[in-house]
C-alpha cells in the first residue's frame, strides 16, 4: 500500500494515453491515442467534466475518468499513475473501478 503524500509533495501526473497503456485498457499507446482523439474518454476533476481529445492530457490520482467499454462503460478512478506496464495485477493497482450510475 503506497504512503499519502505530504501536502507539499508535487502531484503526480502521467499523459492520457500512457496511463491508459500502463493500466491494460488498450494494447498500445497508438490505439489510446486513437481512442482519446475521438473524444470518446471523459475526465471529471473537481466537478467538471470534460470530454478529452488530446493524447498528452495530463490526468492524476483522484481523477474519474468514464472508458467506452463493451458492453458497458466503465467509470474508474485514477489510483496511481504507475512507473511501467506491468502484469495484470499491477495494473489493477493504478485504478479502482466505480458505479457507472454518475454524470
Amino acid at each position: 500500500m503506497t504512503q499519502p503524500l505530504p501536502d507539499d509533495a508535487p502531484v503526480q501526473k502521467v499523459r492520457l494515453d500512457v496511463w491508459l497503456f500502463r493500466a491494460r485498457f488498450v494494447k498500445s499507446r497508438g490505439l489510446a491515442a486513437g481512442l482519446i482523439e475521438k473524444g470518446r474518454i471523459r475526465l471529471e476533476r473537481n466537478g467538471q467534466i470534460l470530454r478529452l481529445t488530446k493524447p498528452a492530457h495530463a490526468i492524476q490520482p483522484g481523477d474519474i475518468l468514464t472508458l467506452p467499454l463493451k458492453p458497458a462503460p466503465l467509470r474508474v478512478e485514477v489510483c496511481t499513475v504507475g512507473e511501467r506496464r506491468g502484469p495484470a495485477s499491477e495494473a489493477r493497482t493504478l485504478y479502482r473501478t466505480l458505479d457507472i450510475a454518475g454524470p
